[in-house]
């Protein structure tokens, strides 16, 4: 069995808490499919309810670290620490309405700007994903490594949609035209953390997305990074972390799908 360093293991123990109880609300937005006024306000409170969960758990074992949440927003750090906890308590919410079991609690831990852990983890199947800077990434137990495929033509690439009142549909709808067209296929199963976690994994070779969050990525990008990927503002000027704007693959691909990706708007 792998490792885990003493603060993987706080966040390890946060998610699957905060999960235990994520899987019973799951099972209630089932239930609620078939009420008429539906399930919305349900999983606003469960939302909330994990991350302060997730926010008492990750405080207490690390008091005066900073925070960084969805719901919650920023906690700034005490002057004597450097460390922030970055956190998504439900990432694919929507699944998670729809009662469709493919969304996670993503938790990242920065140092002084730098994402050094992350843990993704799927409360209903049980998937998790963690790793740390310089030790690796993991699913579960087995190490990770991102999928050795040199050829779009032979690559499946995961992606986010833009929805209804978000993102600029237009542009998105180009830069998937030139993918559909020049890859073995295009995955939108919607939650973006499992997307980045699936190109750790090599079940994906890359991955992009307009307008994410820290919180939907933190975790996410370390674990491309310690299987042996790599990760991109896709517009080139910023760090991914904070732009929103991403776009991973292994060594071969990363630069003809960004380049693909940025001739499609151009």
């Amino acid at each position: 069995m792998a490792l885990r360093s003493a603060n993987l293991n706080v966040m390890v123990n946060a998610a699957k808490k905060a999960g235990r109880a994520m899987a019973r609300d799951f099972g209630e937005v089932e239930q609620l499919q078939v009420s008429v006024k539906g399930p919305s306000d349900f999983v606003t409170a469960a939302d909330v309810k994990a991350e302060k969960l997730l926010k008492a758990e990750l405080t207490k074992a690390r008091p005066g670290w900073g925070f960084l949440g969805e719901e919650t927003g920023e906690q700034k750090p005490d002057e004597f620490s450097d460390h922030r906890w970055i956190v998504d308590p439900i990432d694919g919410t929507t699944n998670f309405v729809h009662g469709i079991p493919h969304f996670a609690i993503s938790i990242g831990l920065e140092r002084a700007g730098e994402v050094i852990a992350g843990v993704i983890y799927n409360p209903v199947t049980d998937d998790l994903f963690w790793g740390e800077k310089g030790a690796g990434a993991f699913h579960n137990d087995r190490r990770l490594r991102v999928a050795g495929r040199q050829r779009l033509d032979q690559a499946v690439i995961g992606t986010g949609i833009p929805h209804l009142g978000r993102g600029e549909h237009g542009p998105y709808l180009r830069e998937l035209a030139h993918v559909m067209t020049s890859t073995a296929g295009v995955r939108r199963f919607g939650a973006a953390s499992l997307d980045l976690a699936f190109v750790a994994a090599g079940r994906y070779d890359g991955f992009w997305e307009h307008g994410l969050k820290p919180w939907d990525v933190a975790a996410g990008i370390l674990l491309i990074k310690e299987a042996g990927g790599f990760v991109e503002d896709l517009g080139g000027k910023g760090n991914p972390l904070f732009s929103g704007n991403i776009v991973a693959a292994n060594e071969k691909l990363l630069t003809p799908l960004r380049d693909m990706l940025r001739k499609a708007n151009a």
